[in-house]
């Protein structure tokens, strides 16, 4: 396992090897693979684990009465996903899938659930790291909300690439295709191409693929 993908995950950012140990330990990790396509849960049950994704590409969705998906999240190597569905253990629609084949690190929220009478110094800093995480989480969905509230697609795109712009860079690489920035966006994605190449032709941005420079 990449000591570098852990480094970039809230739970064990800045660990020793002897902390690592202990945070993987309290959550009962263990890796696991899934091919493209593969779903890790199944919609309607409860979730049992959540996840940090060591490589490849996890969504993260869920479909409306009338059959269209909502992309919820794109999971990318580094980022955790289902970690308040895990910790609530409710019955869920939503569907996690992997998108390409993918090396994701399971874990449980047990020790979470169920402490001692008198929690490890180490215990209630893990806890602590989780929470933080989740905090964190309701940030990028506060995110999410204000994109989606925007009324025209230029609105929507413009707040995206707001939210995905470097301090003194210009250019902007989503972590997502075309097909699923539209999901993302919760538009057609015809509708979304044509807005682009029209910003395009008005020279507010220039782009390929999902590499976009503001102009």
């Amino acid at each position: 396992m990449e000591k570098s993908i852990l480094n970039q995950c809230p739970l064990f950012a800045g660990l020793n090897e002897k902390e690592t140990e202990e945070t993987l330990q309290f959550f009962h990790a263990a890796e696991r693979t899934y091919k493209k396509g593969e779903l890790l849960n199944r919609p309607g049950e409860p979730v049992r684990h959540f996840g940090l994704l060591l490589s490849g590409n996890i969504h993260v969705s869920m479909d409306d009465f009338d059959g269209n998906r909502l992309l919820m999240a794109n999971v990318m190597p580094g980022n955790t996903f289902a970690e308040s569905l895990c910790y609530l253990g409710r019955e869920t629609q939503i569907m996690i899938q992997s998108v390409r084949d993918s090396e994701v690190l399971l874990m449980d929220t047990e020790s979470l659930k169920h402490p001692p009478l008198k929690p490890s110094a180490a215990d209630t800093r893990i806890a602590q790291r989780f929470i933080s995480m989740l905090a964190e989480r309701t940030l990028v969905l506060n995110d999410r909300i204000q994109t989606l509230s925007k009324m025209t697609i230029r609105q929507k795109v413009i707040t995206l690439l707001s939210q995905h712009m470097s301090e003194g860079s210009q250019v902007v690489e989503l972590p997502f295709d075309r097909e699923a920035m539209a999901v993302y966006l919760g538009v057609n994605q015809s509708a979304l191409s044509r807005e682009l190449g029209r910003m395009q032709e008005e020279g507010m941005i220039r782009f390929r693929n999902n590499k976009f420079e503001i102009l």
